[in-house]
């Protein structure tokens, strides 16, 4: 599962922009990448982690702004097309499994 965080918050004031900045890096703490500005994705082993995620940004979340949550399969998120400047990239990799003996 994939947790994308899609977020647009005010930076109109200083404290605004302090705010914006302090999600955004939390958002980075939890392990998410930015796929682009105010978009940022996290894979998650499943569904209840990505869950669990979620809950723990809300407790967290600014009081301004709109900030929304997506969960999709890897499947989905596979199909997902990226351009730059007109040209195909490839999409962001689930990391791979770490295997213990």
């Amino acid at each position: 599962m994939w947790l994308v965080t899609m977020f647009d918050l005010p930076v109109t004031s200083k404290r605004h922009r302090r705010n914006y900045t302090r999600f955004r890096n939390r958002l980075l703490d939890y392990g998410f990448d930015r796929l682009q500005f105010s978009v940022y994705a996290r894979f998650c082993g499943s569904e209840a982690r990505g869950t669990q995620i979620q809950r723990q940004i809300e407790a967290e979340m600014p009081t301004e702004g709109y900030i929304r949550f997506l969960m999709v399969t890897d499947r989905q998120f596979a199909k997902m097309s990226s351009f730059h400047k007109a040209i195909l990239q490839d999409n962001e990799q689930k990391p791979a499994q770490i295997l213990l003996f």
